[in-house]
């Protein structure tokens, strides 16, 4: 009981103060990758009655993990893929079908000996619920570890003000924005990240462009808050280190329409290319200007979740006419994208059972979050497992450095680096393409990724210990 006597006292003392120091902060809105882009996240608690074994190859007892997921409103879906993917992850390694669903409560996998208890909260997509209810969980429900939060903004607030004050592990996922493992104030050794993120997107795209197309100039567009300037910075950083010229850049406001006149200032510029780091709010005004202006830039980025592919598919068709076609597509020089994940970009075991069961639980193929919350469970059952023990600190420690084995990139596909505790893993690089009618039924969008036309390694998509951008070292 002593170690939970301490948390409780760690986060009365530091997280209340925390929560009423911050609770005029504004929160972020939204999340995601670059063009198109969205976030997600998810987050799990437990009743810390864990038992440590002295044998590291078994473990017994409880693990409670508190998840914070926008699982209301309108981007409920971020919230569904965050505890879709992560309770897969569960029922992968304990050999069942998935079966949690994405509602406030307590949800319970068990894999061998031990109990996963999830303890789902709604975060509404708001920082400030967030923080509450992770201060909550942690004093009240007495969680092992937290998992979740689709925003950076809210992730940040968890890591910053209840995690580590408490001493609770925390596993972000899916929230993208590159800083929540990247700054000083953030990182810490009890603070991971399987999902991928904004400067994931941009070395992986920005190498692209730079070594396998044919453009040498580029105007950046991002939204007005930390995720659209993330995806901007990473790109130009990028962008420069390969030779690419960056011509301008502008943030603009979420839900900006006003397009024609700054589409026409990067012609001007002698862009080749666009890149543009928003969300569904802001997408659908961006494409319907690009396809009905007249320019001769291509437009880059990365491939987002179902909600907004789904809007550009509607863009696409508006101006190209149903059905689309590949050729069509081609033409108006959108893409490729990069995707951090999709359920077509890898082929192996695993994916296939993971595409297999989740579809068959709930309906949609696996997108953009799921690969990520399904490591991130996979990576602490491993632990618990590697540790012999369902303690959070014990867990945590395992997890630095850990490379994961069950993943759906593959085998041993995700690695948590040791400086920052964010997991590195391949990306993929791919055309948008009509929708086959094999996935109709289960991808609510007329595009989708077509077959990977590049793949960028492990070990080149995350900001190196020493690179610009990379102010954590653990």
């Amino acid at each position: 009981m002593s170690q939970r006597i301490t948390r409780r006292r760690a986060i009365e003392a530091l997280g209340a103060a925390g929560v009423t120091g911050l609770a005029g902060c504004s929160s972020e809105s939204g999340d995601g990758t670059g063009t198109p882009a969205d976030g997600g996240s998810t987050d799990a608690g437990t009743d810390g009655e864990g038992t440590t074994m002295g044998d590291s190859t078994s473990a017994s007892g409880t693990v409670t993990i508190g998840v914070l997921q926008p699982i209301s409103g309108d981007l409920q879906y971020y919230g569904q893929q965050g505890v879709w993917g992560f309770t897969s992850g569960l029922a992968y390694k304990a050999g069942v079908e998935p079966g949690a669903t994405a509602e406030s409560g307590t949800h319970t996998v068990t894999v061998g000996d031990v109990d996963y208890e999830l303890v789902v909260r709604d975060t509404g997509f708001s920082a400030d619920e967030a923080q509450s209810l992770a201060t909550n969980l942690v004093t009240d429900e007495e969680v092992d570890m937290l998992f979740g939060c689709a925003s950076s903004g809210a992730a940040t607030r968890v890591s910053e003000t209840v995690a580590q004050q408490a001493g609770v592990p925390y596993m972000i996922g899916p929230a993208a924005s590159a800083a929540a493992t990247a700054e000083e104030s953030t990182c810490s050794d009890i603070v991971f990240r399987a999902s991928e993120n904004t400067a994931m997107d941009a070395r992986s795209g920005g190498k692209y462009v730079a070594q396998e197309s044919d453009v040498s100039s580029v105007f950046l567009f991002g939204a007005d808050y930390s995720f659209g300037r993330a995806v901007v910075n990473n790109y130009e950083q990028v962008l420069q280190q390969e030779g690419v010229d960056i011509v301008g850049k502008r943030f603009v406001p979420q839900g900006y329409s006003e397009w024609e006149g700054l589409l026409d200032n990067a012609e001007e510029a002698g862009a080749e290319g666009i890149v543009g780091g928003f969300t569904v709010a802001t997408l659908p005004a961006l494409f319907t200007s690009f396809l009905n202006g007249d320019y001769s830039y291509r437009v880059f980025g990365g491939f987002a979740t179902e909600i907004t592919n789904a809007v550009v598919g509607s863009t696409l068709e508006n101006s190209l006419g149903t059905p689309l076609s590949a050729e069509g597509i081609a033409d108006v020089k959108m893409g490729p994208f990069t995707t951090r994940y999709h359920w077509n970009q890898y082929d192996n075991e695993i994916n296939d059972a993971f595409v297999d069961a989740y579809t068959s639980a709930y309906g949609k193929v696996p997108d953009l979050f799921t690969a990520g919350c399904f490591t991130a469970a996979s990576a602490i059952v491993q632990a618990v497992e590697a540790s012999g023990s369902t303690e959070g600190a014990d867990v945590a420690a395992e997890l630095r450095g850990m490379t994961v084995a069950d993943t759906p990139k593959g085998t041993d596909a995700y690695t948590f680096q040791e400086y920052n505790g964010q997991a590195r893993s391949e990306m993929t690089v791919a055309n948008v393409v009509p929708t086959a009618d094999e996935w109709s039924d289960s991808w609510g969008a007329s595009v989708q990724p077509s077959e990977p036309v590049a793949r960028i390694p492990a070990d080149e998509t995350t900001i190196p210990s020493d690179g610009d951008g990379m102010n954590c070292s653990l």
